[in-house]
């Protein structure tokens, strides 16, 4: 095998792609409970009920949860979920802060997007319009 296939991106994507989806899963809808909790993130009532998966696809990490009671949950059986998102992490953390936009990235073919169309654009129009919370501001200017 030649050195490049031990790469840290490609170690990392391998364990990534043994965590088992629950784990994953719980991991990420806690980050994300957390910061609703925090008053960092607040999903609108449209995603009450709705169930989302991102894929972090050179981690080769896939999360699933559901928007219940306007709180983020786990999905546990890695099932389809009714919309699937999917990018590299370095986009979708460009994403997060605002750097980029999720149009930019579709059109690019950055981020992948699929199921419920509408839900997408919900979830798009949400993620546009949501403010970055202060210490992310600052982090994406420290760049």
């Amino acid at each position: 095998m030649s050195h490049s296939a031990f790469t840290l991106p490609s170690v990392v994507a391998r364990l990534g792609r043994r965590v088992p989806a629950p784990l994953a899963s719980l991991h990420f809808a806690t980050g994300l409970e957390l910061a609703r909790r925090l008053k960092w993130l607040a999903p609108p009532p449209e995603l009450d009920g709705r169930s989302f998966a991102i894929t972090v696809e050179d981690l080769g990490l896939r999360s699933g949860f559901a928007v219940r009671g306007g709180a983020f949950r786990p999905r546990w059986d890695g099932s389809p979920c009714e919309l699937e998102l999917g990018a590299r992490l370095a986009d979708l953390l460009a994403l997060m802060r605002a750097e980029t936009d999720a149009d930019t990235l579709f059109f690019q073919r950055r981020l992948r997007i699929s199921g419920d169309t509408e839900l997408g654009l919900i979830v798009k129009n949400w993620l546009d319009a949501a403010p970055r919370p202060a210490w992310l501001q600052r982090l994406a200017a420290a760049r």
